[in-house]
C-alpha cells in the first residue's frame, strides 16, 4: 500500500535539491566550460563547504543502509566501520594536504596525473585510472539500490517499469544537473542532505529505541536473538573475529582516500588547511555512524524481517514512525545518494578525460575539450551504473562493491608512497600492482565474494581483509623488482616534480571558511 503523506514528504524534499542543484552551475560561478571549474569548484571552498561536501562524500546513502543491515546480520562484526573511520583521519590528515599542495602548484585534477609527472609513466598513470574507474562504478550504482530500497519501502515499489521509474526519474535530474553545474551541485545539496540526515538520527535515537524499551533492553534482547541464530553472532566479538574486526578496520582506512571521488573533494578545498581542519572535524560523522549502525539491533528486536538486506533501516522507520517523518527520513537517504553519486561520476570523467582521452586519443585536445568530454563521460557513466542497477543482480552488485576497496588499496605504493619517496621503480610498482589486483580479486572470488580470507601457514589459520594479503603481495613484489631493475640498469624515467612542489609554504594558503573569491 502506498503511504502518501511520504510520498508527499519525499516529492517536496526531492524538488527542493533539485532546484539547488541546478542552481548550483551559477553559485559562485566560474567559466564551466574548464575542468577545473566544473569538476572542483577552482579548486577555491573553504573550510565549510569542504566539510559538508567531504562528509556528504563519504558517508553514502548506502552507508547508512549498508551498516545497520551488516549489524542485523552478523552483530559487533560490522562495527569495524567505527574505528576504520576514527583511524583514517589522521592518516589523511597527514598525506592529503601534501598531495593537494603538489596537485595545485602541477595543475593535477587526479590521482593518476600525479603517478604520469612523478613516475613519467604512461601505463602507470593508466593503471591507476582503470583501477579507480573500476571501483567507482559499482559505488555509484550501490548509490541508486539506496533510492531504489527506499521508494520501494513507501509501496512505490511494484514491478518491471513501476519498479524502475522512480530510480530512471532520480537519473535523469541527478544526470541533468551534474552536466550543468559540475561539483558545484552536490557542493550545494550536501549542506541539506546533512540537515536532513542529522535530524533524522537524533529523532531515531531517541525514538526508536524508547518505543523498544530502551537502549538497554535493545541491546541485551538483540544479543540474545543473535545468539539463538542458526549461525550464532552477538552484541560482543568473538576471539575468532578480533583479526578479521582489525584487518578490516585498517585496510578500510588505508583504501578509503585512494578512492577517486574522495579526492576529487580534497582537492575542491581553498588551501591545504582547510584539510588539515576537515580531517580533524570529519569524525563528527563517526559519532552519526554509531547510531545508524544500532539500528540493525533495533530491527532485530523490533521483529523486522525485510525482504532483503538492504531494506533493514527503511522497514523499520516505516514502521517506528508516522508516514510524514517516515517520508523525511526516506528523503535524506535518497537524497543522501545523490551527492557521492554526483562526486563519483565527475571523478570517473575526470580519469577518463585526462588520462585516458588527452593520454591516448586526443593528445592535442584543448581545456575546454577536456571539460566538454568530462561532462559526456559523467552521464554515460551514471547511465552504465543504473543499468547495472536495472538488470543485474542486487547482490551481485553489493558483492562487487566489496572488491572496490581491495582494488584502490593496490594503487597505495604508488600513490601515497609517492608522495614521500621515489625509491620504487615505476616498472616494479606497475608489475606489483598487476599481482596486487589478481590476488585482490581472486581471494574473495574463492571465498564466494567474502571479502575475509582464511591463510594457512604451519597448521595456523589467520583470516584476515584479503585485500590486506594481495597489499602485502604488491609491496614484495614492487621492492624486490625495484632492486632487479635498477640492478640491470633499466631506465627510472624523469620525475617531473621538484621537491618545492610538495612544500606548503603558505604562499597557497587563502583559508576562507564558506568559499574564496
Amino acid at each position: 500500500m502506498i503511504a502518501w503523506p511520504a510520498v508527499a514528504v519525499f516529492v517536496l524534499l526531492f524538488a527542493l535539491v533539485t532546484v539547488l542543484g541546478f542552481w548550483g552551475a551559477s553559485w559562485r560561478s566560474g567559466d564551466l566550460g574548464l575542468l577545473d571549474e566544473w569538476a572542483l569548484a577552482g579548486r577555491r571552498f573553504g573550510t565549510l563547504v569542504t566539510w559538508f561536501l567531504i562528509g556528504g562524500d563519504l558517508y553514502t546513502a548506502y552507508t547508512f543502509i549498508a551498516i545497520p543491515a551488516l549489524v542485523y546480520g552478523q552483530g559487533a562484526l560490522a562495527f569495524f566501520t567505527l574505528p576504520y573511520t576514527a583511524i583514517v583521519y589522521p592518516i589523511a590528515f597527514v598525506f592529503a594536504p601534501r598531495f593537494w599542495t603538489v596537485a595545485k602548484k602541477r595543475g593535477y585534477i587526479t590521482f593518476a596525473d600525479f603517478a604520469r609527472e612523478r613516475y613519467d609513466s604512461r601505463m602507470l598513470s593508466l593503471a591507476v585510472a582503470i583501477t579507480g574507474i573500476l571501483a567507482t562504478m559499482p559505488y555509484i550504482a550501490l548509490q541508486l539500490v539506496g533510492i531504489q530500497v527506499v521508494i520501494a519501502a513507501m509501496g512505490l515499489g511494484g514491478s518491471g517499469a513501476a519498479r524502475d521509474l522512480p530510480v530512471i526519474i532520480a537519473f535523469v535530474i541527478l544526470a541533468a544537473y551534474t552536466y550543468r553545474g559540475g561539483i558545484r551541485a552536490p557542493a550545494l545539496i550536501a549542506i541539506v542532505k546533512d540537515a536532513l540526515i542529522y535530524v533524522t538520527v537524533i529523532v531515531a535515537i531517541i525514538v526508536i529505541p524508547a518505543k523498544l524499551g530502551g537502549l538497554a533492553h535493545v541491546l541485551a534482547s538483540a544479543d540474545q536473538l543473535l545468539h539463538a541464530r542458526p549461525k550464532p553472532s552477538g552484541i560482543l566479538l568473538a576471539p575468532q573475529a578480533f583479526t578479521p574486526y582489525v584487518t578490516l578496520a585498517i585496510g578500510s582506512a588505508l583504501a578509503l582516500f585512494m578512492y577517486p571521488h574522495s579526492i576529487t573533494a580534497v582537492l575542491s578545498a581553498a588551501s591545504a588547511n582547510v584539510i588539515r581542519r576537515n580531517m580533524a572535524v570529519l569524525p563528527a560523522y563517526s559519532v552519526l555512524l554509531g547510531f545508524m549502525a544500532l539500528f540493525g539491533y533495533a530491527a532485530i528486536v523490533a521483529g523486522i524481517h525485510p525482504a532483503n538486506s538492504s531494506r533493514v533501516v527503511p522497514d523499520l522507520f516505516a514502521r517506528m514512525f508516522p508516514p510524514w517523518f517516515a517520508g523525511f527520513a526516506f528523503a535524506a537517504i535518497a537524497i543522501g545518494a545523490l551527492v557521492p553519486a554526483a562526486i563519483m561520476s565527475i571523478a570517473a570523467a575526470n580519469l577518463f578525460t585526462r588520462n585516458v582521452y588527452r593520454e591516448y586519443i586526443n593528445h592535442a585536445c584543448t581545456a575546454r575539450d577536456e571539460a566538454a568530454n568530462a561532462k559526456i563521460v559523467s552521464l554515460v557513466v551514471k547511465l552504465g551504473a543504473l543499468i547495472f542497477v536495472l538488470f543485474a543482480p542486487v547482490s551481485y552488485a553489493i558483492d562487487l562493491q566489496l572488491l572496490a576497496g581491495g582494488w584502490m588499496l593496490q594503487t597505495f605504493p604508488a600513490l601515497i608512497v609517492g608522495l614521500y619517496t621515489r625509491w620504487f621503480h615505476r616498472n616494479a610498482l606497475l608489475a606489483g600492482w598487476v599481482v596486487g589486483m589478481i590476488l585482490a580479486t581472486a581471494l574473495p572470488v574463492s571465498q564466494h565474494f567474502v571479502s575475509v580470507y582464511p591463510l594457512h601457514v604451519g597448521g595456523v589459520t589467520v583470516s584476515a581483509f584479503a585485500a590486506l594479503y594481495a597489499l602485502a603481495v604488491n609491496f614484495a613484489v614492487a621492492a624486490a623488482l625495484t632492486l632487479v631493475f635498477d640492478g640491470l640498469k633499466v631506465p627510472r624515467g624523469k620525475d617531473l616534480t621538484v621537491p618545492s612542489d610538495y612544500r606548503d609554504d603558505g604562499s597557497l594558503d587563502d583559508s576562507p571558511l564558506v568559499y574564496r573569491k
